[in-house]
């Protein structure tokens, strides 16, 4: 069954499922270093994983579609591909999906991605796609509908467009060009992800949104993320971490607690989906799966 259908199931059933991201590593080493992660981790069942593209507008990285065919030959794992757009040809986006297809993958995350590191003022114009909702376009028109295509959603607003309804607005678009589902941003604010669930319910969105967890492995970095993504951190959650922020196994000891009980909420108000940013680590999010009792039952005996 494809993802979207599950998950449109999981919403009528009240079942709940997760999914796990992985980038793309810099080194050889960082490579086998993930597959033996995938290998431990495809144990706790996931609904599917996602690989990232190339950041930092690089054109092309043939190590993604290398990862999104060996995790799904090798593993067996549903295995969702990142594809971003800005400043792409339409040759390398084809040849890109055209190894996904090849790969077995059938499910593509349509980004605009992040501007050429060596034009920081780049507007889209010199691009054969200006937004993700092109992309999503080209591969419906491309493919029909082989590939489930998501794409993202910014509860807190967006670096480039602080207006979280003019994203809501965007985010529209992209849906009305073929999108599937829609994966969030990374929060803490659980308020206002459900509370922006709501608008983007009222605004006519109607496919699978799915919230993206991010868990909390240091208090430095946790910091760096909150920072680098601009996401509101509720004063209460700040205040548990910083009480413990010297003490490396405390804060994943909280930290832990404090995405579980992020986690809790939003599966009691009825999103059956969780999507966790592993950030190629392990113990963090297995640890919170497992005490939702969203891992297999042997795991948890």
């Amino acid at each position: 069954m494809r993802v979207t259908n599950i998950l449109n199931q999981n919403r009528e059933t009240g079942t709940a499922s997760f999914s796990f991201e992985y980038f793309v590593p810099k080194t050889s080493q960082g490579v086998q270093n993930l597959y033996e992660r995938m290998d431990r981790m495809r144990d706790l069942q996931p609904l599917f994983i996602d690989i990232t593209w190339n950041a930092g507008g690089s054109k092309s990285d043939n190590l993604t579609t290398e990862l999104v065919a060996k995790s799904h030959s090798k593993f067996g794992l549903n295995t969702c591909m990142h594809l971003t757009c800005a400043d792409m040809s339409h040759e390398v986006i084809d040849q890109a999906l055209k190894e996904a297809y090849t790969g077995g993958c059938r499910s593509i995350l349509a980004l605009r991605g992040d501007a050429p590191t060596d034009n920081e003022k780049w507007d889209g114009a010199a691009g054969e796609f200006r937004y993700a909702r092109d992309l999503v376009a080209y591969i419906r028109e491309k493919y029909g509908d082989h590939f489930e295509i998501g794409v993202a959603g910014y509860p807190e607003g967006h670096p480039e467009e602080a207006d979280a309804d003019v994203m809501i607005a965007h985010l529209k678009d992209k849906v009305d060009a073929g999108a599937s589902f829609v994966i969030t941003q990374m929060f803490y604010d659980v308020d206002n992800f459900l509370s922006w669930v709501d608008r983007c319910r009222a605004a006519g969105i109607a496919v699978p949104i799915v919230p993206g967890i991010m868990p909390i492995t240091s208090y430095a970095s946790f910091l760096r993320r909150a920072t680098w993504c601009q996401v509101n951190v509720p004063k209460p959650f700040l205040a548990a971490l910083e009480a413990v922020k010297d003490d490396d196994n405390a804060v994943k000891d909280v930290g832990n607690q404090l995405v579980f009980d992020m986690c809790e909420r939003i599966l009691a108000a009825g999103i059956y989906h969780l999507h966790f940013y592993t950030m190629n680590l392990e113990k963090s999010t297995r640890a919170v799966v497992e005490r939702l009792g969203l891992a297999p039952a042997h795991l948890r005996a």
